[in-house]
């Protein structure tokens, strides 16, 4: 199973949160790939992921004949892959509550997403919330601080070093940066707003950036 049978497909780089969580994984961990994008807002569209996934839905990962169409399932395989990038942390513990928030953000945060998009590249404030929406704020911010407080010592982020739990926050971290104009309101120390700094100033969060703005500049 060589590195050259990579085949990511992705949808809109400025607003396809699930596709940038194992695009961002492969690009720090420096594994090769080719990526196929594909415009969600097409009027063939979903033909167009039909075309790669029975689930018609991206991303989905594509490594010779075997497909991997869900997120989670696809930075599961990369760490399994490749254990020498420790997309999961090292420590037994830390890797524990690694999965435990991956898995918290694969299945929750329902009224984050809906009340605010990822928009990767715009500015849209909000003035209020939906008390659904401050509570989702209101844990990820307490769970961020968490996870830095007992093992983000030795790196900028959640475990010192970019991990899969990285990779499933960055686009709350962009939905932030996007909605939310003041954390401190939701209990933010200066943790997460800091965080989401480490986030953006990855080289690879600015690739993204760079596609999303194309995207914008070809409407």
């Amino acid at each position: 199973m060589g590195d050259e049978g990579f085949r990511l497909v992705i949808g809109n780089k400025h607003t396809s949160s699930w596709s940038l969580r194992p695009w961002l994984a492969f690009k720090q961990a420096e594994i090769p790939f080719a990526e196929v994008r594909i415009n969600l807002r097409a009027p063939d569209a979903k033909e167009q992921i039909r075309a790669h996934s029975p689930a018609g839905k991206v991303p989905v990962l594509w490594v010779g004949d075997l497909m991997i169409w869900d997120s989670l399932a696809i930075l599961e395989f990369l760490a399994e892959r490749y254990p020498e990038k420790t997309l999961w942390p090292e420590h037994p513990a830390a890797r524990a509550l690694a999965r435990s928030a991956s898995a918290e953000m694969h299945s929750g945060f329902q009224p984050l997403r809906e009340h605010c998009p990822m928009k990767f590249v715009t500015q849209d404030p909000k003035s209020e919330f939906p008390e659904a929406v401050e509570a989702d704020i209101r844990r990820i911010v307490d769970l961020w601080k968490d996870c830095r407080s007992r093992f983000g010592a030795d790196g900028p982020f959640l475990f010192s070093q970019f991990s899969v739990a990285d990779a499933m926050y960055a686009p709350v971290a962009s939905r932030f940066r996007t909605h939310v104009a003041d954390l401190g309101a939701f209990g933010d120390d200066g943790t997460a707003a800091s965080y989401i700094d480490a986030l953006f100033a990855l080289p690879a969060m600015e690739v993204w950036a760079e596609g999303a703005r194309a995207e914008i500049a070809a409407r």
